[in-house]
């Protein structure tokens, strides 16, 4: 698993790091029983996901892997 470099990318680590803020933001408006502020930290981990994904798609994540093609096989005549 270590070897494929699944996740190793600046778009990856950002929105990572986003949505971990929003999560400890959420926890921390939870014991203060505060549901607005456990609502914004949704939002930012939202907002991590969307900047994740945007990142990617300005060429900032990993690049897809390409799959081989089948190749036909040549039929051999008998």
């Amino acid at each position: 698993m270590a070897g494929n470099n699944h996740g190793h990318t600046p778009a990856a680590w950002t929105g990572v790091t986003i949505a971990f803020v929003g999560f400890c933001v959420a926890a921390a408006f939870i014991v203060l029983a505060n549901p607005i502020g456990f609502w914004a930290g949704m939002v930012v981990v939202v907002l991590g996901g969307v900047v994740g994904a945007a990142m990617r798609a300005a060429g900032l994540g990993q690049a897809p892997k390409r799959q081989p093609q089948a190749q036909p096989q040549a039929q051999t005549q008998q």
